[in-house]
């Protein structure tokens, strides 16, 4: 008989990791609850694992659900980015599937990127102001330069255990759920994007809106249909989606590694210097530059500069 996790967690949980297509669970990271947050905006799309990594507490989400049940323009994500910020979490690993528009992006290749173009049309929620609530926040730089500096170390530290790592990139973030016209892929290709995926917005707008630090790694699966002479079947994706899975537990396991290691260390400096109130401080403040102060309520959240 399989005893039932915990339904609660009550210690504050830092980092989350966003898993997408071909990253639906940690398997080999340890058990410890599994929790479903209502948030003002209904609940999550699946019910939030909490796992340990090296005695470190991590929150893991199915980003489609955990049978994979919700297309991109079904997933909750206000309730999503709602339900990780009210358990504590400040930083957001997000793992996508994505096509590739370059021909040096193979399939099975890991991007890291540093800047998206926004497809979509509207259609999903996409953001927390509104209803009188009114705020704006900067996105010039959607990803986190500091955590993708640590995925590109790590990333590289692997290469020669079968994960191959480009360092920036360009998303296309389309509707959906079809996909691309040819016509549409060179457009993108001319545009400068590098990759392309469903998933990338709003959820990166909402994280920044939220005052949390996120960064997407994106595992190419195909060339997407520009390509005259890569042709695309499923049993060829669904093989290249096995392999970035595995390589992805890899590459998180690294990265969470490498985040508590400097963690520690600042840590360690400020007891040195005899400011426990900093070194007591909550982890996610290392990530912060300018703050805001984001307060749930039944009905709204709101932002005030500090």
């Amino acid at each position: 008989m399989v005893e039932s996790l915990p339904t609660t967690f009550s210690d504050s949980v830092h980092i989350a990791v966003i898993g997408g297509t071909g990253l639906q669970s940690l398997e080999g990271f340890i058990p410890i609850a599994t929790i479903n947050p209502l948030t003002p905006w209904g609940y999550p799309s699946a019910p939030i694992h909490i796992l340990s990594h090296n005695n470190t507490p991590i929150a893991f989400l199915s980003r489609h659900g955990t049978h994979h049940e919700l297309a991109p323009h079904e997933i909750p994500n206000r309730a999503n980015i709602a339900a990780l910020r009210s358990m504590g979490v400040r930083t957001i690993i997000a793992f996508s599937a994505v096509g590739s528009l370059r021909e040096e992006i193979k399939p099975r290749d890991f991007v890291v990127p540093d800047q998206v173009i926004d497809r979509t049309k509207g259609v999903r929620p996409f953001t927390f102001f509104e209803k009188g609530v009114v705020g704006h926040v900067g996105f010039a730089d959607p990803f986190d330069e500091r955590i993708a500096k640590v995925v590109r170390e790590c990333g590289h530290a692997l290469e020669g255990e079968g994960i191959v790592l480009h360092d920036k990139g360009t998303i296309i973030c389309m509707e959906g759920p079809a996909f691309s016209t040819r016509a549409e892929s060179h457009m993108y290709r001319s545009w400068g994007g590098s990759v392309i995926n469903m998933s990338a917005l709003p959820e990166a707008k909402l994280a920044r809106e939220a005052e949390m630090v996120y960064q997407m790694i994106c595992m190419a699966t195909d060339y997407d249909c520009w390509h005259s002479t890569a042709d695309v079947d499923v049993e060829m994706v669904m093989g290249h989606m096995h392999a970035n899975g595995q390589n992805a537990k890899r590459l998180v396991g690294a990265v969470l590694d490498a985040l508590n290691m400097r963690w520690s260390t600042i840590d360690s400096i400020r007891r040195r210097k005899n400011k426990p109130e900093l070194a007591n401080a909550q982890q996610h403040q290392i990530w912060r530059g300018r703050t805001y102060h984001f307060a749930w309520s039944i009905s709204a959240c709101y932002f005030s500069s500090e």
